[in-house]
């Protein structure tokens, strides 16, 4: 190679690599490693996304790891799809997240009727099934791929009291006050629309019924986990709790080693007074 292109591609790697200090770019990982920060809401202006009530704003400069929309202050993950199976069904994993002890601080009932919100190749969904007995698992994801992978582990685990159900970006598509407990395990900071996917969660639970969010704790920088992938417990109830959605903060458990579940009770409907 002559002097010249030598010193040109020199010129060009160098002005990539700048690049990439300013934005907070940094090589992707084989799996799921710490995140570069994103960009700060003071170094670019915010453009409002046309939605109700302009809940959501986008920025031109982000996290490489987020999709550049921002919801109450939090910007919102890319979603894994279904190319990442063998993430969620990685042999580690329970001794990384402890799902045994998820199900424990879950408190599941013979009976019960679970959403399973976000339920990916089905790794919760069967664990949830095989400790509610007669119950029934509602397991929701919007990829179909997800949902034929589910459906041939329950096959060959004999697994019966598992429901496939197809959702939306913006709805779980389940009836109305038919759920005791929907349960989201490091999802909903992957919700597209999380304003209009925890009103309808909130909708088809029953009074009385409960919500859990299982999300790597944003709190703990020793969690191995891009940084918008995980979320704080104030931020879960900064967005569970407002009033339209009638959701009271229960209890945070902190059993896991990197997750925290926080966990809400839907309130029933005020009667009005005669």
């Amino acid at each position: 190679m002559r002097t010249g292109s030598i010193l040109k591609w020199a010129a060009l790697l160098a002005a990539v690599a700048l690049i990439g200090a300013v934005i907070g770019l940094r090589p992707a990982a084989a799996q799921e490693p710490q995140d570069a920060p994103a960009a700060s809401p003071a170094e670019e202006p915010q453009t409002p996304i046309r939605s109700a009530r302009q809940r959501y704003t986008s920025r031109r400069l982000h996290d490489p790891n987020g999709i550049g929309k921002f919801y109450m202050g939090r910007e919102i993950a890319r979603v894994m799809g279904h190319q990442g199976i063998s993430w969620l069904e990685r042999p580690e994993r329970e001794e990384e997240e402890r799902l045994t002890l998820l199900m424990e601080a879950l408190k599941l009932q013979p009976g019960l009727q679970v959403a399973d919100i976000g339920a990916g190749s089905g790794v919760i969904s069967v664990m949830i099934a095989r400790r509610i007995g007669e119950g029934k698992v509602f397991a929701v994801d919007i990829q179909q791929e997800m949902l034929d992978a589910l459906e041939e582990k329950c096959r060959l685990q004999g697994v019966q009291n598992v429901e496939p159900v197809l959702g939306t970006t913006q709805s779980p598509r389940l009836p109305a006050e038919s759920i005791d407990l929907a349960v989201m395990v490091d999802v909903y900071h992957e919700f597209d629309f999380p304003y209009e996917m925890l009103r309808e969660i909130s909708a088809s639970l029953k009074p009385g019924g409960r919500v859990a969010f299982v999300e790597y704790r944003k709190e703990d920088p020793t969690v191995p986990i891009k940084l918008v992938h995980k979320m704080s417990e104030a931020q879960v109830r900064k967005e569970a709790e407002q009033p339209e959605f009638g959701l009271t903060w229960e209890e945070t458990v902190g059993t896991l080693p990197r997750q925290h579940v926080v966990i809400f009770r839907k309130q029933p409907a005020a009667v009005p007074a005669p």
